[in-house]
This record gives structure tokens, C-alpha cells and sequence, in this order.
């Protein structure tokens, strides 16, 4: 791998699989998957002592001119400064997630309390965070809560359908025109406040949707609300830390 000191560096004896029959979201224009997790074969455990439990990421927005690359750090390079951070838990059950404590979500000046219990399982943590999932996932109860408040200070669009029956709360709408609500989330210590491109997504030419989905299932805060954000793991000190940055410039 390159590295900021300017000559390449070697990771002997490094796993790195191969598809020979991919599906779903997978086609010729990808590369393949950056494992990040907690799993004994990710490229973060592999790399294990050598970047000392740190990596960042910052993503750029979807449909960003000019196929902008997003850009990642390991190491010391990787420390963001100047952040909010909060801590990562792990769950025995779901070993390579992580998981954050999500304490409240407010919607403009509305602010509700967060649904999923902050214990999950006799576990801390009630959502994880993942680069790899697009919306974020939020119990369906919340989500109903989440969608009124929403809706209710929208301005500048009409109610529509999502042209896929995916998301719910969606408008016809010049999407530079559509006037939405500050929705900022709670974490535990740290308090990150989504703009409009991370909580709403343009489904179509005319068509946008809020980025949010409910599920009974997990709760997960995905890559949408991320964009834009330098996103700094450091795994030996059990931390996360959110910075707003141009990642089209980091």
C-alpha cells in the first residue's frame, strides 16, 4: 500500500478473497469490499498492530461531478482532531459490528427520545454504525415518530412515491429548492447534525425521499448520513469521531 512517507508498504500474508459469482448489489463497475469490521478476516484486523487500531474514512456525496474517490487513512494518519466522539461497543452476538449509543434524534427544535433501548441483549449499544448499508435503519415505531416530525416542517414539495416502493416519506420537489428541518443525532457525547444530503436522497429527476427506513430488525446508521464527514475509528482507545469536512477535498 502507498503510504504518506512516500514508498509503498508491505503486509505479508494478507487474505484477500475472491468472487467468481456475485449478485445483488455487486457488478463490473465495483472492485471489490474493504473488510472494516471487527472480523478475524477484515483488512483492519489483518493490518492489526501496524496502524494501531486506527482508520478513517471520509465518503463523498452520491452523484459527486467529475467520479470523485473517496478517500481512507490507516494509522497515525488516520487520528481526527477537532471532532465529537463517541464510544464503540461490541455485542457477543454480532462480533464484527459496531455499535454506538444513540440517545435521542431532534428534528428542527423537536426533539425525540430514541426507541431502541441503550442495553441490547444485556449489551451496550442499540445501532451500528456501517459503511457499507446506504440508509440508515431506525425501529419502525421511531420511524413513524421520525417521519411526522419531518413532514410537518418540509417545506416546498408535495407528498409522492417513491418510484421504487422502497422509502416512504418522499416529495416531487426541485431538490436545490426543497426547504427541510436540521436533524441532528444524539449519541453518546457527541451530537452530529445531518445536512439535507445526508438525510434525504434524489430517487429520481423529480422525486425525494427521507434517507431513513424502519425495521424491526437492527438499527443502523448508514453511509447516506455519513457522507461528508471525516469518520475517524480508533479501536484501542474504543472511540468514534464525526467532523464535518469537504470529502471531495480531504
Amino acid at each position: 500500500m502507498g503510504s504518506t512517507a512516500g514508498r509503498d508498504v508491505a503486509f505479508p500474508k494478507t487474505l484477500i478473497g475472491c468472487g467468481h459469482d456475485n449478485a445483488g448489489t455487486f457488478n463490473r463497475n465495483g472492485s471489490g469490499l474493504v473488510g472494516l469490521g471487527r472480523g478475524s478476516a477484515s483488512l483492519v484486523t489483518q493490518l492489526g498492530s501496524s496502524i494501531g487500531g486506527k482508520f478513517s474514512y471520509c465518503l463523498v456525496p452520491f452523484g459527486s461531478e467529475n467520479r470523485l474517490t473517496s478517500s481512507m487513512n490507516f494509522g497515525q494518519n488516520a487520528v481526527v482532531s477537532g471532532a465529537v466522539s463517541t464510544p464503540l461497543f461490541s455485542h457477543v452476538s454480532q462480533p464484527t459490528f459496531y455499535f454506538l449509543k444513540l440517545e435521542a434524534v431532534t428534528v428542527g427544535k423537536e426533539r425525540l427520545a430514541f426507541g431502541g433501548s441503550s442495553v441490547v441483549d444485556g449489551e451496550e449499544g442499540n445501532i451500528i454504525i456501517d459503511s457499507g448499508t446506504t440508509v440508515t435503519l431506525v425501529p419502525s415505531d421511531f420511524f413513524a415518530q421520525l417521519s411526522d416530525a419531518v413532514d410537518s416542517q418540509v417545506v416546498g414539495g408535495e407528498k409522492a412515491r417513491d418510484p421504487q416502493d422502497f422509502l416512504s416519506l418522499c416529495y416531487v420537489a426541485d431538490y436545490s429548492r426543497l426547504q427541510v428541518p436540521p436533524i441532528t443525532f444524539h449519541f453518546q457525547g457527541a451530537d452530529v447534525e445531518l445536512t439535507r444530503d445526508n438525510a434525504f436522497v434524489q430517487v429520481s429527476d423529480t422525486v425525494t425521499c427521507l434517507a431513513f427506513y424502519g425495521s424491526d430488525d437492527a438499527s443502523i446508521y448508514g453511509n447516506v448520513a455519513q457522507q461528508n464527514f471525516l469518520i475517524g475509528y480508533d479501536l484501542q482507545k474504543g472511540t468514534v469521531s464525526f467532523k464535518p469536512t469537504d470529502c471531495a477535498r480531504n
